[in-house]
């Protein structure tokens, strides 16, 4: 399981705390490059309980000191379609935080932070920055710029400092030596494991607050419980692909894949099954993360 907590469990149930904001400013400041102070916890899907919202993912809404908004998503399984969620999860924090009759000059700027687990797109790269310009379609290196009377009414340089700033961190794709401090994030991220000679801001608190083995008893069962649904959707997902592969040379591609799908599923499904009965945790609780019937649990 590691040492360390995982970041996306850490912003369900202990990042919330003032006291351990200092992780999450690190990792802000470092994104930024400009110290970043959360002010408050804003309401959002993630700020939920623990046990109410899906296992695969997880978002949290900060708020910083200059009042720009900071909504953080992390995807754990495949998401076609997460570029959109990307899109409406923005527009959905904007419409949220923008009073009926409220002049559109005090529209909050959002940030998006997503850290995905699975390849997303095509690309090299493991992070990425998106902004909003509005460029000449005859000549390319014309920008829309603001005029003075604008920037001095609104406090800002440029158009793309109204719209919505999308960071992209595909975890997956890092694969070298932490040389940076937005390196060792990603390490961290990525492998759950802070080394000594880590020392980007955040980190040296992180190794301190994320310290599995300073869990009580409840968040310790909670935690182990979200580790082993997030190895259950990973091997179903592994053993899906391995078992369609092999029914698909032996039945024909298309039948296969879906048949070794189930079966790959069925199976993964009643192994956790077991491995969580073994471990004493509620039948119901059982069937309804596994979506297996009681009575197939029961007998196991």
């Amino acid at each position: 399981m590691g040492n360390y907590i995982r970041f996306d469990w850490a912003m369900k149930r202990l990042l919330r705390n003032k006291a351990d904001h200092v992780v999450l400013e690190g990792f802000l400041s470092v994104i930024f490059k400009r110290q970043i102070k959360i002010a408050k916890i804003l309401e959002s899907e993630g700020n939920q309980d623990f046990e109410d919202q899906k296992f695969n993912r997880v978002d949290f809404l900060a708020e910083d000191e200059q009042g720009e908004l900071m909504l953080f998503e992390i995807q754990n399984s495949h998401e076609l379609d997460y570029f959109h969620r990307m899109a409406y999860g923005t527009s959905k924090v904007i419409a949220d935080y923008l009073s009926k009759g409220e002049p559109y000059r005090n529209l909050k700027k959002v940030y998006s932070i997503n850290i995905v687990y699975f390849t997303l797109g095509q690309g090299k790269g493991y992070a990425y920055h998106g902004t909003v310009n509005f460029v000449n379609m005859s000549d390319a290196t014309d920008v829309l710029q603001l005029t003075d009377g604008q920037k001095k009414a609104f406090h800002i340089e440029t158009v793309s400092q109204i719209f919505p700033e999308y960071f992209l961190f595909r975890v997956n794709n890092f694969d070298q030596l932490a040389t940076s401090s937005i390196e060792e994030w990603i390490s961290f991220l990525k492998t759950g494991e802070i080394p000594d000679t880590y020392t980007a801001q955040g980190l040296p608190e992180a190794r301190e607050i994320l310290r599995v083995d300073k869990l009580n008893e409840e968040d310790r069962k909670a935690y182990n419980r979200y580790i082993e649904i997030l190895r259950f959707n990973r091997s179903v997902m592994d053993s899906s692909r391995i078992e369609g592969r092999i029914e698909g040379m032996e039945m024909g591609m298309a039948q296969g894949l879906e048949e070794g799908k189930a079966e790959g599923a069925k199976n993964e499904k009643l192994s956790t099954a077991k491995r969580m009965k073994a471990e004493g945790l509620d039948i119901n609780l059982i069937a309804k993360i596994t979506q297996l019937p009681i009575n197939e649990i029961e007998q196991l």
